[in-house]
């Protein structure tokens, strides 16, 4: 977007005064910005440009195409009209936040002279507990993960390893299938990992993880990397399959010899959880859920906690008090004779 880089060019116009910078083509200069500059996730940015696209929909239908139409007035209406359409709160902040984010860049690279979003509120989004496994259930689980995976599969070897690893670290999915080999430090037991924002951190792992993870890296992620070569076998390192160079470097492999996605250790860890109690999405964030209210009630300084999860908010990580709170009510109310 060189029409918007020059900040010291007075208000929303160019071309010499001739024609206003469109809100469409500002949020394409806008997004590049965060992705490049800030560092956003191609799924966080997906999600802002597709805020963005409405905004400029909900602002065309009010023959307002310029960013110089863009007021709170405009913005609020905006939000209004989403929440009138059925969306979840939770989106309707997302929105809202979006909105603040490309306003204050406009004004920031002197496309607007203020701020118009400065003052722009959406409603709290509603929290709920996340879903949380028991102890003992996580436990029953891998057991039955190390049983399939002494018949020596490749794949169930993977998935041992794949679910100690998620729930040893806490790690969200796309840092799970992110992980490369050289982010594993097998003799100190941690994973680098690359979190929101590309901001890095590095997570312990123990025991039971460590040996999952080394049983897979010394056989069976070389039998599924072989997928990646054209003929099927030959020296994975050399093979010349599009996908190989990246998934030479990828600790989890597919069954097709790539990188795995997260679709796949969503589908697995879905049928995982199907028959365990409890309420919530049945997805990998479980585990992450899981490990911090484990680490909790085990007695973990809460700002330990909010370092391992790579929470960039202590108020993020305070959620898993309020779920070991309610277990341990939960727990008073079975177990005490005068609950």
């Amino acid at each position: 977007m060189a029409d918007l880089a020059p900040s010291a060019r007075p208000g929303p116009l160019v071309d010499g005064g001739a024609r206003p910078v469109r809100i469409r083509a500002a949020a394409d200069g806008y997004l590049e910005h965060v992705r490049l500059e800030r560092g956003y996730s191609e799924h966080t940015a997906a999600a802002y440009g597709s805020d963005l696209a409405d905004l400029a929909r909900f602002a065309e239908s009010r023959t307002a195409s310029g960013v110089d139409d863009l007021e709170l007035d405009l913005l609020r209406d905006w939000l209004w009209e989403g929440t009138e359409r059925g969306l979840a709160r939770a989106t309707v902040a997302r929105r809202a936040a979006s909105a603040r984010g490309f306003c204050a860049w406009l004004e920031r690279t002197g496309a607007l002279p203020t701020d118009p979003a400065a003052r722009l509120r959406a409603p709290r989004a509603k929290r709920t507990l996340p879903r949380v496994v028991a102890a003992p259930a996580v436990a029953t689980l891998l057991d039955a993960l190390q049983a399939r995976a002494d018949d020596g599969d490749a794949v169930a070897v993977r998935d041992l390893a794949l679910i100690e690893l998620l729930y040893a670290c806490g790690l969200r999915v796309s840092e799970l299938v992110g992980l490369d080999v050289d982010d594993v430090d097998r003799g100190n037991r941690t994973v680098r990992v690359t979190g929101k924002g590309s901001k890095q951190r590095v997570v312990p792992y123990g025991a039971p993880a460590a040996a999952a993870l080394e049983r897979y890296l010394a056989s069976a992620r070389a039998e599924l990397l072989t997928a990646a070569s054209p003929s099927g076998a030959g020296d994975p390192a050399t093979s010349i399959g599009p996908r190989s160079a990246e998934a030479g470097r990828a600790v989890f492999i597919g069954v097709r010899g790539g990188r795995l996605g997260v679709r796949s250790v969503h589908r697995l860890v879905a049928a995982l959880l199907a028959d365990l109690p409890g309420s919530g999405p049945a997805g990998p964030h479980a585990f992450r859920h899981s490990a911090a209210t484990h680490l909790l009630d085990g007695g973990a300084d809460l700002r330990a906690v909010q370092e391992f999860l790579g929470h960039a908010s202590l108020g993020t990580t305070q959620i898993y008090t309020h779920v070991s709170a309610e277990r341990l009510k939960q727990t008073y109310r079975t177990a005490h004779p005068r609950a």
